[in-house]
């Protein structure tokens, strides 16, 4: 079995927490495809709590972009759901592949 794959040079991790009505809604799916759209990798998760976690690896750039679409109001690119806040940092990539929704 093989271990998570190397991250490339450069990239970066964004883990942002996205608060409103974000589930039920196909938020998820929707940041997925912006995520595949800018050529990331990462995940959508549901809390328990309402907000929905995504996290996002590859260039620092692409995830500045995709931090803006999570934020912007209106969204210019069809967000389902209303967002009222997006609390996010960025670290070291851990190298993941594809992008998952949970």
């Amino acid at each position: 079995m093989s271990g998570p794959a190397a991250a490339p040079e450069g990239d970066e991790r964004l883990t942002a927490f996205v608060s409103g009505r974000v589930q039920g809604v196909g938020f998820r799916w929707w940041t997925r495809t912006q995520a595949l759209e800018l050529g990331l990798v990462g995940r959508a998760v549901n809390k328990t709590d309402g907000r929905v976690e995504v996290v996002a690896e590859g260039p620092a750039q692409r995830l500045e972009e995709l931090l803006e679409r999570l934020r912007e109001q209106p969204s210019a690119h069809g967000r389902p759901g209303r967002v009222t806040a997006v609390v996010g940092h960025r670290g070291a990539a851990r190298g993941v592949s594809g992008f998952t929704t949970r």
